[in-house]
């Protein structure tokens, strides 16, 4: 058994399935990437990682009464994130944002988790054909994997507080396999939570300069050999490391933090934006 401790969920003692997930490289690798990729040079604040992102997802669809298996998919189900998450999908231009889904079955098939599936009974194939309602839907409805990000990126961006998130999971709950809002003024608070979140954090100017010249220099450095996409799906830490190893690379992350291009961004317009989203909760009483 394993005891977590999560900024919404609170302490919870797992089965050992999730002790021996947890120690693996796939899911200790999550741990070095950060949730909202470059935007930490410019904005502290949003430091968390993906492995937490994960943990919450896992223990929302725990929560909410889902079987152990859609659990484990909802731990592993962003194991395929290069380094700095979404910018992997900004370097490759991949307008859905989806290169990690893309990559997730050869990335599982290549790594630790298979085999500690097998030891407690389980095989890589019930995550990579299952069908978990629970962990996702298609956009606008909710489900655990949007509901945490869109909770969890609001508290770590000061939009919201503990209490108002806590207060909103009290409303929640599972409706033929979909997850339902109780409470007509917490329905409007998530659908108005999601808005605010695509506007003032994914979609504010600075963030997106961030990321975008994080992945216009990690492309740049992919096409003269310095990086290779291998670099990619090891963390943070590395891929920083290798980058500022050489004083091109030095110079440009310091231009990133220090904000140097970000007068020039502004004036060409924003040449990235992200998917764009909505929310529409359902309510039922």
């Amino acid at each position: 058994m394993i005891r977590v401790s999560d900024l919404l969920y609170g302490n919870v003692e797992l089965p050992a399935v999730f002790e021996d997930l947890l120690a693996s490289a796939t899911m200790k690798r999550l741990a070095g990437i950060h949730q909202s990729g470059a935007i930490f040079l410019v904005n502290p604040d949003l430091s968390h990682s993906r492995l937490e992102h994960s943990i919450g997802v896992m223990l929302l669809i725990r929560s909410l009464g889902g079987s152990e298996l859609e659990q484990i998919a909802g731990l592993l189900h962003d194991a395929s994130h290069t380094a700095f998450s979404h910018v992997g999908d900004y370097v490759f231009q991949n307008r859905e944002e989806n290169y990690h889904e893309e990559m997730f079955a050869e990335i599982l098939m290549n790594s630790d988790v298979p085999a500690v599936l097998l030891k407690h009974g389980y095989h890589l194939d019930q995550i990579l054909d299952g069908s978990f309602s629970i962990l996702e839907q298609p956009l606008p409805h909710l489900c655990a994997d949007r509901l945490d990000y869109t909770l969890r990126d609001a508290l770590h961006a000061g939009l919201i507080n503990r209490q108002q998130a806590k207060l909103f999971l009290e409303h929640i709950r599972l409706e033929e396999g979909k997850i339902v809002v109780t409470d007509l003024e917490q329905v409007d608070w998530i659908n108005l939570l999601f808005e605010r979140l695509n506007n003032e954090v994914f979609n504010l100017p600075l963030h997106l300069y961030a990321n975008q010249q994080m992945a216009v220099l990690i492309r740049d450095f992919l096409k003269n050999g310095f990086l290779n996409e291998a670099d990619l799906f090891k963390d943070d830490t590395f891929l920083l490391n290798k980058i500022r190893s050489i004083a091109l690379g030095y110079e440009a992350v310091k231009s990133i933090k220090l904000q140097k291009g970000f007068p020039a961004f502004l004036k060409k317009g924003s040449g990235l934006k992200t998917k764009l989203r909505n929310l529409k909760a359902i309510l039922s009483i």
